[in-house]
């Protein structure tokens, strides 16, 4: 019996690849449909160009490309969930339409589903094509999070996955949380897993569409979903920081008391540790002020994204 599978691509401002990235993966499924119902599904965020147009003509012509145009810029998770949310396939493959996550591993991931994998990741083994500076604050990046989190993240790992229609519904009825963060979340539920190691090659066209503020803010999203560890690492500095002002408090009263010392005022170290306690006393704010936002996000629940038009759905 066939299983449908539906490939899910989140496109913003991919005018000049969207059509031949559809062609590409048809040229990959269709020697695969007498084992799989294929389709695929592009998933615009609100962009200037023609993208979605481009999607809209194709889907004309082709009834196997649907398309969902989103009323706003959600971000890239939002995209891969509505996705998720719009698609009863038994199979479905996330991935980028900018090449740099190459169709032709399709076949690979479908094996080691077979093989019993609910969840197929992948990892980038060798992406010297991405920039340098990316590649180190990715390392840090995921150093971090997994010394913060107790759930650990393949380092290197990207968007390009499969996953299983329960794992799918997982997400459609329970995972509902607006710090999305699919990777660690995805490491989180727990099913059944294969990793996959793939070379990531050169993008096609275009530049990628993470601003430094943007993986920052995925950064943040990561850490936030994964952990309160931050929390009560604010909570041991603070108590240490405060625990050594008062050690030093109790010295210099001493000092005074007992010894007499005749030293000069301490101007310069009152101002040193002035300026360290308030600093790390802005820190701790900090941290808890990310969490109280997360909640504030949560509490609000306003939808994730909301969806403006529809090809083939």
């Amino acid at each position: 019996m066939k299983q449908s599978l539906t490939i899910v691509t989140p496109a913003y401002n991919e005018e000049f690849v969207i059509a031949e990235f559809c062609r590409a993966l048809i040229d990959i499924l269709e020697p695969l449909k007498e084992k799989y119902d294929y389709d695929i599904l592009v998933v615009v965020d609100k962009c200037a160009d023609k993208t979605f147009q481009i999607v809209r003509d194709l889907g004309r012509s082709n009834p196997r490309i649907k398309g969902l145009q989103m009323s706003s810029r959600f971000g890239h998770q939002p995209a891969l969930l509505a996705g998720i949310d719009h698609t009863e396939s038994d199979l479905l493959i996330m991935m980028d339409c900018d090449f740099q996550h190459p169709p032709g591993l399709i076949p690979r991931l479908l094996e080691e589903h077979e093989k019993g994998a609910d969840i197929v990741f992948t990892v980038k083994s060798d992406y010297s094509s991405t920039s340098g500076w990316r590649r180190i604050s990715s390392r840090l990046f995921y150093r971090m999070l997994n010394s913060v989190s107790h759930i650990q993240v393949h380092a290197n790992s990207s968007d390009y996955r499969l996953i299983s229609r329960r794992v799918a519904q997982v997400f459609r009825t329970q995972i509902r949380e607006r710090t999305l963060f699919l990777r660690g979340l995805l490491s989180w539920i727990g099913f059944p897993s294969a990793t996959i190691e793939f070379d990531v090659p050169k993008r096609l066209g275009g530049d990628s569409k993470y601003s430094v503020h943007q993986l920052s803010g995925l950064a943040l999203s990561g850490v936030l979903s994964s952990s309160k560890r931050p929390l009560r690492l604010a909570t041991i500095t603070g108590f240490l920081f405060s625990f050594l002002g008062f050690l030093y408090g109790t010295l210099i009263m001493l000092d005074y008391l007992l010894w007499r010392s005749d030293l000069p005022p301490g101007w310069a170290t009152l101002a040193v540790l002035a300026s360290i306690f308030s600093g790390i006393q802005l820190l701790c704010l900090g941290v808890i002020g990310e969490y109280v936002g997360a909640i504030f996000d949560e509490v609000k629940a306003r939808p994730h994204y909301i969806v403006e038009e529809r090809v083939n759905l």
